[in-house]
């Protein structure tokens, strides 16, 4: 292996971001918090789908919870990432 490979960079929170950008709870995962990561993915998927439902009143209220939930998973995995450094 080369030495750039395994020297640990700048971007250390940049991939469990990405991972919970893409799947909220997967940051967490990566980072080895199992049971965080199983509780943010549990609160988006049901407010997802709350949300996908098309609830008529309550619909925007969900969708920023979801919205809330996705930007609280991206930056708990990048500082927490970063925090393990």
């Amino acid at each position: 292996m080369t030495r750039s490979l395994t020297k640990p960079g700048k971007a250390t929170g940049i991939v469990p971001a990405a991972a919970s950008f893409a799947v909220p709870g997967v940051g967490q995962l990566i980072n080895g918090q199992g049971k965080k990561a199983l509780g943010v993915f549990g609160v988006a998927l049901a407010t997802g789908a709350a949300f996908m439902t098309g609830l008529p009143l309550l619909g925007g209220v969900i969708g920023v919870a979801h919205l809330a939930t996705h930007a609280y998973a991206v930056g708990d995995a990048y500082f927490q990432a970063r925090k393990k450094r």
